[in-house]
């Protein structure tokens, strides 16, 4: 029972620790990651407060060094799908009644234990499963999963405090109830920090979950479970299993207290799983809520008067970090005749300094791609583009995966603005580039708003202000977060609430309150103290 207004602290950023030469946190980190290295874990389903070993195992592996195991995990099978949500709503009575600070201390407290005692471990599993640099792994699994956490309280107080009006003779409250069911949780493997929000934020408003984690991010996974365990995180109100999707997904549609999915993935995954929740509308207590951030093909464009310097680096940055593999990379280019020159010789020169190898080397800006079908999907692209007259490759297009999956980043120019690496997503550290006649800015404008069926991010470069102007107007659809003279990825929490529209997803908003609104069904209570005892209106009297 309530008996203050009590006031969560302050939410603020977590400071990006900065690894080094001789710093505390570097040496931290890989003492983690040579300790986590040579052990191997197993990983169970987390079903109420058991912890289910099938025996039906995958193994998981280094992208940087596919044969070094690292561990395995246990795959479910469709019963434990079921037992998974008949947890969560035994659960649900108990979590959703819990006061609304209560659920806040937990979330709060695994934000400190990963900004302290949990950070060489999170930062080095993330390193080890999805082959992340340590300052990759440091703004994902730490600082933006600390943030997520935090803010996530402050804007869960706000929601709170939002009450309708009342006057003397009526108290309207407005009560904001986790939703009737479960939320189903499908996380991708890019990101520790979207992989722990997913659920997190839906359970924060006092929904249980069944989470479901990208096959190539359950390492990293284990480290967030044992966070929100030690955080106090009760049993059942997040479930975690693994296994295969399609039956885990269709298990979970069938189930008639499905309330909701929260989704980061792919743009046809996504569809197919608003279409299966379509067709079983009418089986449902409740209208799920279908929330999602899929693909993007996000620009960077540059405008005449841009700085060549700065045009270069925020594409070397937006394209190549994480070797390409965010939602938010830098894909396509669009450079004008006049600085092309010069654009072009700094791109080759920067590109040709990067080393690429095991994140454990911290003189490594590239590592390798996620696993072998990413892999061979991006290096068909590669090996196309030398083949097609209206491309060049002029940096990079070498890979090799004996060892670990690693393509050199690569450029490629074409002539056709609609080339397919103009269009398709590829999710790799490949960038496209079409070089536009100066006078043709403003048909470039459109020429960017239509090519891809995206609308994620989006940046412009340019010291012009009527052309900034005018490219944030004619821009404005083609994407969710637009970035003026800087690189269209790093969105941080409270700053630049993120998400796009189109094909990109349901912008609701990761790291805002908006998204938290869509894990709640208000209920307006309306109490009037004197209670009308007449039928009669004034307007029957004579």
């Amino acid at each position: 029972m309530l008996k203050g207004f009590f006031h969560v602290p302050k939410a603020v950023n977590e400071p990006v620790k900065s690894y080094a030469p001789n710093s505390p946190e570097k040496a931290a980190v890989l003492a983690a990651y040579k300790k986590m290295w040579n052990e191997t874990i197993e990983v169970p389903l987390y079903i109420g407060s058991e912890q289910i070993k099938t025996g039906n195992t995958r193994k998981m592996t280094a992208p940087h060094d596919h044969q070094h195991v690292v561990g395995t995990y246990h795959l479910a099978e469709k019963s434990h799908i079921e037992k998974a949500i008949a947890n969560a709503l035994e659960s649900r009575t108990k979590w959703a009644n819990m006061a609304w600070e209560q659920r806040a201390a937990i979330f709060l407290k695994a934000a400190e234990l990963i900004a302290g005692p949990y950070r060489a471990r999170i930062n080095a599993a993330t390193m080890i499963a999805q082959s992340k640099t340590i300052f990759q792994a440091e703004i994902d699994a730490s600082c933006e999963l600390i943030d997520f956490l935090r803010y996530n309280v402050e804007f869960m107080t706000q929601i709170y405090s939002d009450q309708p009006k009342s006057d003397s003779s009526v108290w309207n409250r407005l009560e904001y109830r986790p939703l009737e069911g479960f939320i189903y949780a499908i996380t991708p493997f890019n990101f520790t920090a979207i992989a722990a929000n997913l659920p997190a934020s839906a359970a924060m408003m006092g929904n249980v979950v069944v989470w479901k984690p990208s096959d190539s991010q359950v390492f990293s996974a284990k480290i967030i479970i044992d966070v929100f365990k030690e955080a106090g995180l009760p049993d059942g109100v997040i479930n975690v299993v693994f296994g295969d999707a399609q039956m885990i997904s269709e298990t979970i549609f069938a189930s008639r207290d499905f309330a909701g999915v929260h989704f980061t993935g792919s743009t046809h995954v996504f569809k197919d799983i608003w279409k299966n929740i379509g067709t079983n509308i009418h089986h449902y207590k409740t209208y799920p809520r279908i929330v999602g951030e899929t693909g993007g093909k996000d620009f960077v464009l540059a405008h005449p008067s841009a700085n060549v310097k700065q045009v270069v680096t925020g594409m070397v940055r937006g394209a190549f970090e994480f070797q390409g593999q965010k939602c938010s990379a830098a894909s396509r280019a669009y450079i004008p005749q006049s600085l092309w020159a010069d654009v072009k010789s700094q791109l080759v020169t920067d590109i040709k300094s990067m080393k690429m190898g095991s994140p454990e080397d911290f003189g490594n800006f590239i590592t390798a791609v996620i696993h072998e079908s990413s892999f061979d999907k991006l290096t068909s692209y590669i090996d196309q583009a030398k083949k097609d007259a209206d491309a060049e490759i002029i940096v990079g297009g070498n890979y090799e995966k004996s060892k670990g999956y690693f393509i050199e980043p690569t450029v490629i120019v074409t002539t056709n603005p609609k080339y397919t690496t103009m269009e398709t997503e590829l999710f790799g550290p490949v960038l496209t580039i079409y070089v536009y006649e100066d006078a043709k800015w403003s048909e470039t404008l459109k020429l960017v708003d239509e090519t891809s069926e995206y609308a994620l991010t989006g940046a412009v470069f340019s010291q012009d202000r009527y052309a900034i102007e005018e490219a944030t107007v004619a821009l404005q659809n083609a994407a969710g977060n637009f970035y003026v003279n800087d690189k269209p990825t790093g969105a941080v929490v409270g700053m630049q609430p993120f998400g796009g529209a189109r094909a990109s997803g349901t912008n609701d908003k990761a790291g805002s309150a908006l998204n938290l609104l869509r894990w709640a069904s208000p209920r307006t209570i309306k109490e009037t103290f004197v209670t009308p005892e007449d039928y009669r209106y004034p307007f029957l009297g004579e």
